[in-house]
């Protein structure tokens, strides 16, 4: 079996770009070639004028210290959901079941909490360290039934993981029978949700510390190096002697058990499971990941790329409630973000296929 014409061109450079040794000159070159090279560097300048914009419309409203951590805080449940959807994209896969993992995994957090401290709002960080381990718990059971499928069953990944979406949702709703679960540990919101370190809201340093610590394994890690050549070629990867099916499974578990993270997070947040609050992230995670530069046709992307596509609509809705712009024009602007960066992969991928 011939592998297809221009799958091929593409996996010596997702492994070389990937293998490089660990903070040598090569390494730092070949990090500032893929940041350049791609859509990365575009949609990162597009980034950048729009906070001029909006800097220069209403500077002493926009550009504060106070706006940066208010949009950086609203972003970080979606980062953390993000970098996940990077691997599972990065793989030729995705992932429309991360919002109700999310959900799910907050309510199991929830449960936990309510089991392990009698519902107190008072409960102390025993009871919260176990909340946590039943959404990554949660998250990750979710993520490994995403990669059983999709290795063992062969369903594609679209499918499966649409119809996890809907099961993962029915559940939340058959377990709290419909109605949001309160009575969270208050020191978990007030710590963890809204509490600073130095500053800086914890909401952030948990979600830039997951970007930085998932940037370095897609990018200087043998698990990284994987994900790109199987995203550019799982066939020729198969014949090289790797367990495909395994890894697919290890990416798919790393995105449930992020966006279990994401669900307690959320929790910490907002202090009450918000079933229905949740609708659109599978969709706005997918949306950050593709307007980042990663290729929906796998085998190309970064975790930076994803961090800016995150922070476009967030800047953007913070910007138009501040310039007094409707809201609903921040949808606009982020779909033809969107349906540009899908266009000008496609225009990349036609320019392989044909060299």
């Amino acid at each position: 079996m011939t592998p297809a014409k221009g799958r091929t061109a593409t996996t010596p450079t997702a492994t070389e770009t990937t293998s490089t040794p660990l903070l040598s000159g090569g390494a730092v070159a070949a990090r500032w070639r893929q940041f350049t090279s791609g859509n990365t560097l575009w949609i990162f300048l597009v980034l950048v004028a729009i906070c001029v914009v909006f800097t220069i419309m209403k500077p002493h409203a926009f550009a504060t210290a106070f706006e940066a951590r208010t949009v950086a805080s609203n972003a970080a449940v979606l980062l953390v959901l993000a970098v996940g959807q990077t691997f599972v994209i990065i793989t030729a896969g995705i992932d429309l079941s991360v919002g109700s993992i999310l959900v799910f995994s907050g309510i199991a957090a929830a449960e936990a909490m309510h089991a392990g401290g009698a519902g107190s709002v008072n409960a102390g960080w025993g009871t919260i360290l176990w909340g946590l381990v039943a959404a990554l718990g949660a998250g990750l059971a979710w993520g490994l039934v995403n990669g059983f499928l999709v290795t063992k069953a062969k369903v594609p990944p679209l499918i499966v993981t649409l119809g996890v979406l809907g099961a993962a949702l029915g559940f939340c709703y058959i377990i709290t029978h419909g109605q949001d679960l309160r009575g969270i540990p208050q020191r978990l919101s007030t710590n963890i949700g809204y509490g600073r370190i130095f500053g800086i809201p914890w909401m952030i340093v948990i979600a830039a510390v997951v970007t930085a610590v998932c940037a370095v394994v897609l990018n200087m890690t043998k698990f990284g190096r994987y994900t790109f050549a199987i995203g550019s070629n799982a066939e020729a990867v198969r014949r090289a002697g790797i367990n495909v099916d395994r890894h697919l499974m290890k990416v798919y578990g790393l995105q449930g058990f992020l966006a279990g993270l994401a669900g307690f997070l959320a929790l910490a947040f907002y202090n009450t499971t918000t079933i229905s609050g949740h609708s659109s992230d599978n969709l706005n995670a997918i949306a950050a990941v593709v307007i980042g530069g990663t290729s929906l046709f796998g085998g190309r992307g970064t975790v930076v790329g994803t961090t800016i596509g995150v922070f476009i609509p967030a800047v953007l809705a913070s910007g138009f409630v501040i310039v007094g712009v409707q809201s609903y024009w921040q949808d606009v602007a982020v779909g033809a973000v969107l349906i540009l960066a899908v266009y000008i992969d496609q225009l990349r991928r036609n320019s392989r296929e044909h060299q």
